[in-house]
């Protein structure tokens, strides 16, 4: 195990159990997770079972009309209480991000702070949940609409935001109501346990079931099924690739479930002539480089305006020379390593497909002779139609494309599959509204003189197309947890029917 005083902290060991359902358990093979710094192994957990998934489900079920009964002040008051447990653990929870995932320490404590920040947006909902009361065409009648909640919810995350996902979700998810599974990446195994004991300790301590929120470990071929073939499973939340999400997809709405799908980003940045150049630069820089290029929200083509070409190119090129590579922890780090060796792979190979279609290396394109998985930031020119440029390569590797118009930057942006999230740079009002309007950025975010990055939990999170069309974090996203019940109350002596029919 690798020695670090925060995984004691963690209440990490050596050896780990992999399954929470109110006790620990764990009957699967053993994984061992490595950190991207070093390749070296940090700590081991016992992954998960068909047999303990069925278990945890059957405590779920037993769990779930607790949960629903206990009112929603009281359920935001439990998610306030998971928030502080958080926040207290901040810090090494940040680290254990940084050495699992790879991500620079500073990120990493944004990361733990989202987390803390959407438990405390749904302490507040917890008392909101609003229906409407309609008129009706009946005298004596009124028309309601009640929510309530689903059920039971499966959480499956990605190894790039292994905490604040999870958030988004969990405390969504709880406050409105339901129980949940939750299976984060196999190779971010640590953060999903770590954070996991935390949420337990605060329904332990509250003597409410554990098995409300509930964990396994386990490879998505295995356990990933058994959650998409469940029929207890009223929504599956999943965030990864645009590939299995279409199969996710597929499954579980032929069971006439519900999903939640945050899958692939291709995301744009478009800076026009008029544009603050030292504003769009460092949002840029940030955007493209940040978590090794590894965010759905990363910053994948920059699209600039031909009279500001030359001069934006340059400066970015002598920007990315400045960039220290290294150990996340280290607080000078601006980029850390890739996540796993097969990033590095697909890193070199998107380089040879990118040369082969016509595409020039302005800076970086070479793997780190270090310990690790270190690759250079990279920027690349090529056309707006060279076939690599409409997939995702998730790696730091940023395409820069000339356009002479508005219209052609807004073209280029929209000609993807992909409809995560989108920015454009410029002083000009006209651009700006025609930019967030029906006409302009097809994403489900587009963002004016900021860049594709930096989601705030306030807004609803997520993207059309090939992204999935699910919608995460605030706004009424919640409303994606709940089902809506339309309930007409007749408090008078008569039965009058509805558009005027005398029955009888």
């Amino acid at each position: 195990m690798t020695s670090h005083d925060f995984l004691k902290e963690l209440d990490i060991h050596a050896e780990n159990l992999g399954v929470y359902y109110g006790q620990w358990a764990g009957s699967g093979s053993v994984y061992t997770s490595v950190s991207p710094i070093d390749g070296k192994p940090i700590a081991s957990i016992k992954q998960g079972t068909k047999e303990d998934y069925d278990k945890i489900l059957s405590e779920i079920e037993k769990s779930t009309k607790i949960w629903q009964l206990t009112p929603a002040p009281k359920r935001g008051e439990i998610v306030r209480q998971i928030g502080e447990a958080v926040r207290a653990k901040k810090e090494p929870l940040a680290k254990l991000i940084s050495l699992e995932m790879g991500k620079i320490y500073k990120e990493a404590l944004g990361e733990v702070q989202e987390f803390i920040d959407i438990c405390d947006y749904a302490v507040g909902l917890s008392r909101i949940f609003n229906g409407l009361v309609l008129p009706s065409e009946r005298p004596g009648h009124v028309i309601l609409e009640n929510w309530h909640p689903l059920g039971i919810i499966g959480l499956i995350t990605a190894f790039n935001f292994p905490l604040a996902v999870s958030g988004w979700n969990t405390a969504i998810s709880l406050v409105c109501g339901n129980c949940q599974i939750w299976k984060g990446a196999t190779t971010t195994s640590l953060v999903t346990l770590a954070t996991q004991k935390i949420i337990a300790s605060v329904f332990e301590k509250n003597k409410l079931p554990g098995a409300i929120c509930s964990m396994i470990s386990g490879s998505g071929a295995t356990i990933g099924e058994l959650f998409i073939q469940d029929k207890r499973l009223s929504l599956i939340s999943f965030t990864g690739s645009t590939d299995i999400g279409r199969r996710i997809s597929s499954v579980v709405h032929s069971r006439f479930g519900r999903t939640i799908l945050e899958l692939g980003g291709n995301n744009a940045v478009i800076v026009m002539d008029d544009a603050d150049l030292d504003m769009a630069l460092r949002s840029t820089v940030f955007g493209a480089v940040g978590t090794a290029g590894q965010r759905c929200t990363t910053c994948r083509r920059l699209v600039l305006h031909e009279k500001i070409y030359d001069e934006f190119v340059g400066r970015l090129v002598k920007a990315y020379k400045t960039i220290k590579i290294g150990n996340p922890l280290e607080d000078s780090t601006v980029c850390g390593p890739v996540h796993t060796k097969n990033a590095v792979k697909d890193f070199l190979h998107g380089l040879k497909t990118i040369q082969e279609q016509g595409g020039k290396i302005l800076s970086g394109g070479k793997q780190l002779e270090r310990e690790g998985n270190f690759v250079e930031p990279t920027i690349v020119e090529i056309s707006h139609d060279a076939p690599i440029v409409k997939e995702e390569l998730f790696v730091p590797i940023l395409y820069v494309i000339k356009v002479k118009s508005f219209e052609e930057a807004v073209q280029v942006n929209n000609e993807v599959p992909q409809g995560l999230s989108s920015a454009i740079f410029t002083s000009s009002q006209r651009n700006a509204f025609e930019w967030v309007g029906p006409s302009g950025s097809d994403c489900g975010i587009a963002n004016v003189n900021t860049g594709t990055s930096g989601a705030e939990i306030g807004g609803a999170f997520g993207g059309e197309k090939e992204t999935g069309g699910g919608r995460e974090s605030g706004s009424d996203s919640w409303k994606q947890y709940m089902r809506r019940v339309t309930c007409t109350v007749n408090y008078s002596k008569d039965l009058p029917l509805a558009q005027g029919i005398n029955f009888g």
